[in-house]
C-alpha cells in the first residue's frame, strides 16, 4: 500500500500519492459529487471498509481517489477512480491506478469504465469484454411472473447466509464473502427458495438518489425477474437503479418496467476473466465499482 513516506510512491512534482484514510471519505465525496457522480457520503463509508484506496493529494488537498478490493486469491476489482477536473491531463489518473494496481500483482482485476477513461485503462493492459448496462427510474407496479411449481419467494434469514455466499461466489467466479455479509447486514435481501434448495437471491439498499437493487443471482431469467418485480412492488414511487450484467437478459424487460437504460460502461479486465459456474447466474452487479 502507498502512503505519504515511502519513496516509491513517486509523487512527481508537487503531486503526493497516499493511502487512503477514514478521514478522507468526506473529501472523496465531494469529489465525486464534482463529479456528477449519486453516490452520498454513506455509500462511500460501505465501500471503503470492504478495499483498499489510494489518495493523490497537492498541497494538502485530496484531488483524486482510486480504490481495489481484493475477491479471494485470485480476483479483484478497481473503482471510484476520480480526479478533479482542474487536474485531468496531468497523469494523476495513471499514476493513482498504477498505485492502486501495484499490490495485485498477476490477479484478474475488472472494472467498469466510462468513454473517457477506456483509453487510460487499455494502456494500462485491460481489454474490453462488454457492457453493463445501468438503468433507473420511478418504480411502478409491475406483474410478478409466475415461478415453476414448488419455488417461492420468502425473506433471507440468518441460516441462509453460506448459501447465499455460495450462490454468488458460483455465479460470479469469485468468493466475495465479506461484501455479501456487509450487504445483507444493511440491506433488504429476499431468496428464492424450492424444495432442493435455495435457487437465488436479491438485495435492496440505500444508494446514491434512491436505492439500489444488487446483486442479483438467480438460474433463469424468471427467476431474475421475479426477484426484481418483488422489490419494485413495495417500493412504487421511489427511485431505484439497477446494473445489469454484461449476459443478462433484463434490459427488455427493465426498459418496459420503466427503468430507463441511462449509461453502458465498459466492462474491462486484466487478465484471465472469472469463469462462473454452469446453472446460476449474476443478472445484476452490486455496483460499477465492486462489481
Amino acid at each position: 500500500m502507498c502512503s505519504a513516506d515511502v519513496l516509491d510512491c513517486r509523487p512527481g512534482g508537487d503531486v503526493v500519492l497516499r493511502e487512503m484514510t477514514a478521514s478522507d471519505l468526506v473529501f472523496a465525496h465531494a469529489l465525486s459529487q464534482g463529479a456528477r457522480w449519486p453516490h452520498r457520503l454513506e455509500d462511500w463509508q460501505q465501500a471503503w471498509p470492504l478495499g483498499e484506496g489510494v489518495v493523490a493529494e497537492r498541497d494538502g488537498a485530496v484531488i483524486g481517489t482510486a480504490m481495489r478490493w481484493r475477491w479471494g486469491e485470485r480476483h479483484a476489482t478497481v473503482g471510484l477512480v476520480i480526479v478533479s477536473p482542474q487536474h485531468q491531463g496531468q497523469r494523476v489518473g495513471q499514476r493513482l491506478m498504477a498505485s492502486v494496481l501495484e499490490p495485485l500483482g498477476d490477479r484478474t482485476v475488472m472494472l467498469f469504465a466510462t468513454p473517457e477513461g477506456r483509453g487510460l485503462y487499455a494502456r494500462m493492459g485491460f481489454d474490453a469484454i462488454g457492457q453493463a448496462r445501468q438503468h433507473q427510474g420511478v418504480a411502478a407496479q409491475v406483474p410478478s411472473q409466475t415461478l415453476n411449481t414448488g419455488a417461492h419467494l420468502r425473506a433471507m434469514d440468518r441460516h441462509d447466509l453460506a448459501a447465499l455466499v455460495a450462490l454468488d461466489t458460483a455465479a460470479r467466479g469469485m468468493p466475495r464473502d465479506r461484501l455479501i455479509a456487509a450487504l445483507i447486514e444493511t440491506g433488504d435481501t429476499v431468496v428464492l427458495d424450492a424444495a432442493d434448495g435455495v435457487q437465488g437471491f436479491a438485495t435492496l439498499r440505500r444508494f446514491g438518489r434512491g436505492m439500489t437493487i444488487g446483486p442479483v443471482v438467480a438460474t433463469d431469467v424468471t427467476g431474475a425477474q421475479r426477484l426484481i418485480a418483488h422489490f419494485l412492488n413495495r417500493h412504487v414511487g421511489c427511485f431505484i437503479r439497477i446494473d445489469v450484467d454484461r449476459d443478462s437478459a433484463l434490459s427488455g424487460w427493465l426498459e418496459r418496467c420503466g427503468l430507463a437504460g441511462v449509461d453502458a460502461p465498459a466492462v474491462m479486465v486484466r487478465g484471465i476473466p472469472a469463469k462462473p459456474e454452469a446453472g446460476v447466474q449474476a443478472f445484476a452487479l452490486v455496483s460499477q465499482a465492486l462489481g
